[in-house]
């Protein structure tokens, strides 16, 4: 993946993080039925996305890696 790609779809998997993120936070609403969308685990899978493509963004402007 190129520096573009990588920029966009890191911003992309933080907004999203953080939408889950509020759309996870608020209370239930009884009347309106049960939640069928997981806010909170699609919140954790952003956040590994974020982590993942926040590394990926640190190779390609090279940063040294160290070996074990």
């Amino acid at each position: 993946m190129n520096l573009s790609l990588t920029l966009t779809l890191l911003a992309a998997a933080l907004a999203l993080a953080v939408f889950a993120g509020w759309r996870g936070s608020r209370p239930w609403d009884l009347r309106r039925g049960v939640r069928m969308i997981p806010w909170r685990f699609i919140m954790l899978l952003c956040g590994v996305a974020v982590f993942i493509l926040a590394i990926h963004l640190g190779t390609l402007m090279g940063v040294p890696q160290r070996p074990y």
